[in-house]
């Protein structure tokens, strides 16, 4: 095992409906690997949302904010759901998670689209369709069209109404995320897929070249190609096999993930990591969290899939802990748990032996022992 001099400090906000849930799984998982692996890791626990607006007025109290800010890595539950109508809006924008994006940079986001075999009667698209899908998409997460400005809702002068919003990029912002891209596409195939809308839109002409003057630059041993977003949600559909890295701006990297999530059977299995620049130490702020929402109508039924939250804790071993050997453990651990045939409620297939949320992660717990061992 690799092991780093400094302890890393975690943060796990559980948050709304079924994210206090999925979170307690992966925390077990976080405690097994510190005590058995000695990977160097504090945890703290803290609130979001509607319990803690009730309590102090904020959906983001103090002690929560405390605890993200010392963080180096933030373990992220679910947020939204019914009683965010109890909330005003004020409230809610004020502590909300695209704030948090923007606040601590994390301009990364990372998910991993893997169709695991053991799913392929669950997932929505053909198994020969699916056959060798394992890419990720990195979204541009902290610029574009949902923090450009100007940004509203105005009365023209014929009484009509006009909303608006402005989409934009830098060089620096293009260029940060696009290196990422050409970085973690040397670990993996070599091959970055830039995905644009420059036949229509000047920030996808300026987002294109960016990423080919960075590509001659610095990354031409990188193989790179582009392609429009259509054509991008197209392909993921008809044969996602052949992406390895995919980078692409923040808009089309939200319509385009939850569309590849189809590739890994239920949103309830797809991880995602969002990644911060990396400061003088060494050290980078980073946010993990499962993909799905905070699914209200299971919450505190115990059913909720658990999975999505326990491979974002693989990608922080990964990211945060660059442990790749134990992340690489907690992956192969939730191969052997599907291929046994254990399921929850959203993956379920007939014949297989369907468990809680609970029992899912005894199931990982005992898998990852096994392999440890």
């Amino acid at each position: 095992m690799n092991t780093r001099s400094n302890m890393v400090k975690v943060a796990v906000i559980g948050g709304e409906g079924i994210g206090p849930e999925v979170t307690a799984q992966s925390q077990r998982i976080l405690n097994w690997f510190a005590a058995r692996r000695g990977v160097p890791m504090t945890l703290r626990e803290a609130q979001y949302g509607i319990i803690p607006y009730l309590a102090t007025g904020k959906v983001l109290p103090d002690d929560t904010v405390e605890a993200m800010e010392e963080a180096d890595a933030i373990v992220w539950g679910a947020t939204g759901g019914p009683e965010t109508k109890e909330v005003p809006a004020a409230a809610r924008k004020a502590g909300s998670l695209l704030g948090l994006r923007s606040k601590y940079d994390l301009y990364a986001n990372l998910r991993p689209i893997v169709a695991n075999p053991a799913l392929a009667d669950s997932a929505p698209l053909k198994a020969h369709v699916l056959k060798g899908v394992d890419f990720i998409i990195i979204r541009e997460l902290t610029s574009g069209i949902y923090f450009g400005e100007p940004r509203g809702i105005e009365t023209l002068a014929d009484g009509q109404r006009r909303g608006f919003n402005t989409e934009q990029y830098t060089t620096s912002q293009v260029r940060r995320v696009a290196r990422s891209a050409f970085e973690l596409a040397r670990t993996r195939r070599n091959k970055v897929c830039s995905v644009d809308k420059a036949n229509v839109l000047e920030t996808s002409v300026l987002w294109r070249e960016e990423v080919i003057a960075l590509h001659a630059a610095e990354f031409s041993d990188v193989e790179l190609t582009h392609m429009y977003v259509d054509n991008a949600a197209m392909q993921i559909v008809r044969e996602p096999r052949q992406f390895d890295v995919m980078v692409t701006g923040n808009i089309f990297g939200d319509i385009l993930s939850d569309c590849a999530a189809m590739a890994s059977g239920s949103l309830g299995m797809l991880p995602s990591a969002s990644l911060g620049p990396v400061d003088k130490f060494g050290r980078r702020k980073a946010l993990y969290e499962p993909v799905h929402g905070s699914a209200p109508d299971i919450a505190g039924k115990g059913i909720a899939n658990p999975l999505a939250c326990m491979l974002s804790f693989s990608m922080m071993l990964r990211y945060s802990f660059d442990l790749a050997e134990e992340a690489t453990l907690v992956d192969n651990a939730v191969k052997r748990v599907l291929d046994s045939g254990i399921r929850t409620g959203d993956i379920m297939q007939q014949g297989m032996k369907k468990v809680t949320t609970g029992e899912m992660g005894d199931a990982i717990i005992k898998e990852v022992a096994t392999l440890a061992a």
